[in-house]
């Protein structure tokens, strides 16, 4: 077996290195963003001369299926959102005029209410690979093809298209980068994290931050948010929003790696985690993140300085024990201080309102998250003008950002193998095989369009290329030929077969491969396996691309494939793939973030996990080397 680069998976290497914590405890720090004693005075008088139902209502967010305009206006709503899948008019192919009249509505809406000042309305979105929920913006890598490449400076570049696609639409908050350092491929939402090395997390968290936020005075700015805060990537295995079992040290230095940089770079949001964290080695159970005062009003607001609001996850106050979707007295006494309750907001404001006058929650804590939103909202300059006023906003030219992705994809996919197959010469005539070739869907993963990324056609994109559309374009319809299964087709007539496979896409939750269920591509996706056995060994070099949100035991289909590609979960720009494979004009860069594992059982990079090619391992055309046969152990029923 190819003995794997020492790229960057060495210490002292990794971008990001430097900012990493070695402290066994929290460190202790305070706001990067000076007080400003005009604003602060400001927010005092405001807060002064509000009632506590306008109070209540600030700290709310419904979702925009379940709230109306005149609603934002009579019930004081400080923000709305959108969740994955809701679109103005719940209309999927909603053009950005349609986004930026219902933003209007929103902000025109808080801005005529009977209090003493009005206060603006504050849009959130997830916009974690580009704007996913709007037809015809650009899709960049998910986060952890971002990882392979290695190139903080690329992400900070998608920080600042993505906010400006953001704006297009009249939001200005979005709810990313998330932070989670993966250790368990099992769990759904691994490909939402950069790496397993915290080190590439802190300097992307850093980068995106800085991207993503500006000067939070631009056209081009909008509000980011540091999530999930925390330990979401370390879940006993890997169960989304599950237990973190982790040893103080390890989730001091580990997990929370990612917030020291993203609040030193002056992140104006927090989202807390729907996980618990169980802090075994010592016997302190922490409980539910959501109602965990020690974690969000004594580490996060007090230890580490943060002085912007701490948001609470979709319904996340639910899971705290006591509590229900429309009533968390012990998360609002945690330090939350805005809670994300989309479809029974009226209901908690009405019992949130009674906890306050019966006591249950303090008047002083209602008054300190009242503040950390007015604070954020000026930070932000809401106040100064309609979100529409951006020189962005209603330009539909504003979502294209497709150069920059196609880059992206080019410096995110990890060349695995290569028997000296790739490049291919232009003008090879070539089979193209595999479901995941000419599908967007399986292409851009979950949050694309729709929360899942489920449910959607090509056309639905409105714009994108499948990387068969790039294979025709670069080397002529004439030359390729596609068969989605390979059955009655000859490979022997072509020069190169290049099978596409992959996962169907998922997001949180939905995604979870739970144990003890093997963890085998081909167990799970036997379509792929078949297809490559079609294509495999008939005198034809093959070339597989890979699309997936987790590092993948894959040993069998290597085995099968005379180059093999792992492509991650792309994007719409499938022509970055294209240029890596043809031509030879363009190397690849890509090393993998996370370690790619050896069996169907390895879940990590811990002790017990065979590991089959290191963080740090890609090969490009410039370092060429073969690759032996890779053992190719059972895959147990259960592991």
């Amino acid at each position: 077996m190819l003995v794997p680069l020492l790229l960057a998976g060495c210490a002292g290497t990794t971008p990001g290195g430097d900012l990493l914590w070695h402290g066994k405890d929290w460190p202790t720090r305070h706001s990067p963003t000076p007080r400003d004693a005009a604003m602060e005075a400001r927010i005092a008088r405001i807060l002064a001369g509000m009632t506590l139902e306008q109070k209540i209502g600030q700290i709310t967010q419904p979702d925009i299926r379940s709230i109306t305009p005149d609603e934002v206006r009579r019930y004081y709503i400080g923000s709305i959102l959108n969740g994955g899948g809701a679109w103005p008019g719940m209309k999927k192919d909603a053009p950005v005029t349609a986004w930026t009249a219902l933003s209007d509505a929103y902000y025109r809406a808080s801005m005529s209410t009977d209090m003493a000042v009005q206060i603006p309305v504050i849009w959130g979105t997830d916009a974690v690979h580009g704007h996913g929920n709007v037809a015809g913006a650009t899709l960049f890598p998910h986060n952890i093809g971002l990882g392979a490449a290695h190139d903080p400076q690329l992400v900070e570049r998608i920080g600042r298209a993505t906010a400006k696609q953001v704006r297009a639409t009249g939001i200005s908050w979005v709810f990313a980068p998330t932070l989670a350092v993966g250790e368990n491929r099992r769990w759904g939402r691994t490909y939402e994290s950069y790496s397993s090395d915290p080190a590439i997390v802190a300097a992307y968290a850093r980068a995106m931050v800085h991207g993503l936020q500006g000067g939070l005075t631009g056209d081009g700015d909008v509000v980011a948010t540091a999530k999930h805060y925390l330990g979401d990537g370390g879940t006993f295995d890997g169960v989304d929003q599950g237990e973190n079992r982790a040893a103080r040290a390890h989730m001091v230095q580990v997990h929370a790696a990612g917030y020291y940089p993203a609040l030193a770079a002056g992140v104006q949001t927090v989202m807390v985690s729907y996980n618990s964290w169980n802090d075994t080695a010592a016997g302190t159970d922490y409980g539910k993140m959501h109602g965990s005062r020690a974690l969000v009003a004594d580490v996060l607001k007090g230890r580490l300085g943060f002085d912007g609001l701490v948001v609470s996850d979709w319904n996340g106050i639910q899971q705290v024990p006591g509590c229900a979707k429309d009533h968390c007295p012990q998360a609002v006494n945690a330090g939350i201080d805005l809670f994300m309750v989309p479809d029974d907001w009226k209901a908690f404001i009405a019992n949130t309102v009674a906890d306050v006058r019966e006591g249950r929650v303090p008047m002083a804590r209602i008054d300190d998250a009242v503040t950390r939103i007015l604070r954020v909202k000026l930070r932000a300059r809401l106040f100064d003008r309609n979100p529409n006023a951006s020189a962005y906003a209603g330009h539909a030219e504003a979502l294209d950002a497709r150069d920059l992705a196609r880059e992206a994809v080019r410096k995110s996919a990890v060349l695995l193998k290569n028997q000296g197959v790739l490049p291919l010469a232009p003008g090879k005539r070539v089979l193209v095989v595999g479901s995941s070739a000419d599908s967007l869907s399986n292409q851009t993963g979950g949050w694309s369009l729709t929360w899942q990324g489920t449910e959607n056609r090509n056309a639905d994109f409105k714009t994108g290329t499948t990387l068969l559309a790039a294979l025709r374009e670069t080397l002529g319809t004439a030359n390729v030929t596609y068969s989605e299964d390979a059955k009655g087709v000859d490979p022997g007539k072509y020069d190169a077969v290049i099978a596409v496979i992959g996962e169907t896409p998922y997001a949180e939750y939905n995604g979870d491969v739970r144990a003890p269920k093997p963890v085998a591509h081909s167990s799970l996706h036997p379509a792929d396996l078949a297809v490559l056995k079609a294509v495999s060994g008939k005198g034809v070099p093959v070339v597989s691309v890979l699309y997936s949100g987790r590092p993948a035991y894959t040993n069998d289909l290597i085995n099968l494939s005379d180059a093999f590609v792992a492509a991650f979960l792309p994007g719409t720009e499938g022509e970055g793939l294209a240029d890596l494979l043809v031509g030879g004009r363009t190397d690849f860069t890509g090393r993998l973030s996370f370690a790619w594992p050896g069996s169907a059982c390895s879940t990590g990079e811990g002790p017990g996990n065979v590991v089959q090619f290191a963080r740090g391992y890609g090969l490009s055309y410039a370092r060429p080397a073969r690759t032996n046969a890779l053992a190719e152990p059972a895959v147990p029923t259960t592991c």
